[in-house]
């Protein structure tokens, strides 16, 4: 895929999963952080509890309202290595 700004400010967030590589592809209209993270909310709330029982951001400024992940659904989070997403 290929996101460049005059296109607008469209993106994809990709929720994958280490071990069965099971992949969520999530469309957002923009990068605001309660639109992001309401849509990961609403893509894994219905999964079992040990498949979202952690997941792992990029340093991305969509993600800075992650706390409301951990209070609503439980999933702990952590966040990437400055250079190493």
């Amino acid at each position: 895929m290929l996101f460049k700004q005059h296109f607008g400010s469209g993106n994809v967030t990709s929720l994958v999963e280490r071990v069965t590589r099971f992949t969520v592809l999530l469309k957002n209209d923009n990068r605001r952080t309660h639109l992001v993270l309401g849509k990961v909310i609403d893509a894994i709330r219905h999964l079992p509890i040990r498949s979202r029982k952690s997941i792992t951001f990029d340093r991305g400024t969509e993600f800075v309202a992650w706390p409301h992940l951990q209070a609503e659904i439980g999933t702990q989070t952590w966040f990437c290595d400055p250079s190493a997403p």
